[in-house]
């Protein structure tokens, strides 16, 4: 019975690979390319309402105002009344280390093991996800890849979403380890008629402990002459010489301010919280430590019931106003869920942040938290050419509509198997 099972298994795998497999990727960029007369948010805030972005090499060589005297470059494209973006950035996604829940066979984000900085979510990254390949018609160009489960879960890598294979997806190797701290409370039993209700943790202080120690020991570990290597604490050394951040997943105040200060006193500087619920009631103390927030996506119920109701729309505004560096992420949601990273940040305007403040939560800020912005992030002179054109606002679901894209130059393809779908049954139904 096992054996059917995995055959079963391993068929519906296969057929999901040949009949959705990735468009093919775009080749490198080889003439110069002009865009005229759209809308540019450069994603520092700044908007130019008449612009003209050329590009040439894959990188950006001039940006500015349509009607400056400068001699166009090569295939000029006319967009006026259009909108041109940065690339949009997800963080913390499981993308491409999973196609379909229930095919084990696909699954590779959650591996053996509750300390295991040293699993690798770059050599799992499956280029030819078509759940990667649907990030693209929306604007989500770039991702950072972590793997998930455990309490250190591995180490992720950023990856652009146009390529043949990991090697050519890979933006930034390795750039960070991620540490879900444990939860000061936990569900207790059900009690008739009330259901299960949260109590302290028991357990949490041997948790935090065990946690301390393996750091403890990996920090010792690099400062010794070890004769045998220990890849789970060789793995953690970019920790403790700056060359990887540590993304700490945390909701109270007290598991923010423990994961914070026990990690700083280790002399780990790149500290990242992820999600962060209640970090707006100690955002004086994230200041002092110089942390960033990958909040959550506003779609969300409250977590509590004394919480306001409308608290997880409102609170990247909250924390952003308070002078944190902050940039959106949906881990909690289904993977492709992703795509709707836009809208989620449009969602924000609503809340009274500024569409630009709201755009720069998915462009710049997040190329500043996985430390990418010296190439990724905005359009600027010098960055690259990753970018595209929409037809409307590409924060409102209603006219995010690229008619264009490009990673790093390349001129890539907006299709997926979703619109191969759309075409098949439009021709079908237009037929008749």
């Amino acid at each position: 019975m096992k054996n059917i099972r995995n055959t079963i298994a391993l068929v519906l795998l296969s057929l999901t690979i040949k009949g959705t497999a990735q468009q093919t990727p775009a080749g490198v960029q080889k003439e110069a390319i002009s865009i005229e007369g759209a809308v540019a948010h450069l994603g520092n805030g700044e908007v130019i309402e008449n612009s003209l972005i050329i590009f040439e090499g894959g990188k950006i060589s001039f940006v500015g105002d349509a009607k400056t005297r400068i001699a166009r470059k090569g295939t000029i494209i006319k967009a006026d009344g259009k909108h041109i973006y940065p690339g949009f950035i997800v963080t913390c996604a499981s993308l491409g280390l999973i196609e379909v829940d229930a095919v084990r066979a696909s699954n590779d984000k959650d591996e053996i093991g509750e300390l295991i900085p040293h699993v690798r979510s770059l050599i799992a990254y499956n280029a030819e996800s078509k759940v990667v390949e649907s990030m693209r018609p929306n604007g989500v160009l770039l991702g950072q890849i972590s793997p998930k489960g455990g309490t250190i879960s591995g180490t992720s890598s950023v990856m652009q979403f146009d390529a043949w294979n990991w090697e050519d997806a890979v933006i930034k190797a390795d750039d960070g380890i991620h540490l879900s701290w444990p939860n000061g409370f936990k569900l207790g039993p059900s009690s008739e008629g009330q259901g299960r209700r949260l109590k302290p943790n028991e357990d949490y202080a041997k948790e935090k402990d065990k946690i301390i120690g393996f750091l403890k020991n990996a920090l010792a570990y690099g400062k010794s002459q070890a004769p045998e290597i220990n890849p789970a604490f060789a793995a953690t050394q970019g920790l403790f010489n700056g060359k990887q951040k540590l993304y700490v997943y945390a909701d109270g105040e007290k598991e923010i301010m423990d994961a914070i200060t026990n990690t700083k006193n280790l002399g780990i500087q790149g500290v990242v919280l992820v999600g962060g619920y209640h970090a707006y009631k100690i955002t004086d103390f994230l200041k002092q430590n110089q942390i960033s927030v990958l909040v959550r996506a506003p779609h969300n119920l409250p977590s509590n019931e004394d919480d306001d109701y409308d608290l997880p729309y409102k609170l990247p505004k909250i924390l952003s106003d308070s002078g944190l560096l902050v940039a959106m992420q949906n881990t909690d949601a289904k993977n492709f869920q992703n795509r709707n990273l836009p809208f989620y940040a449009g969602q924000l305007v609503q809340q009274g942040l500024s569409k630009e403040k709201a755009l720069q939560m998915i462009t710049q800020n997040p190329a500043k938290i996985l430390g990418i912005d010296q190439d990724y992030g905005t359009l600027e002179v010098g960055k690259s050419a990753t970018l595209f054109i929409s037809e409307g606002d590409a924060l409102d679901m209603r006219t995010n509509q690229l008619t264009k894209a490009f990673i790093n130059g390349r001129d890539i393809s907006l299709e997926t198997h979703q619109t191969e779908l759309w075409k098949r049954y439009m021709e079908k139904y237009n037929g008749k």
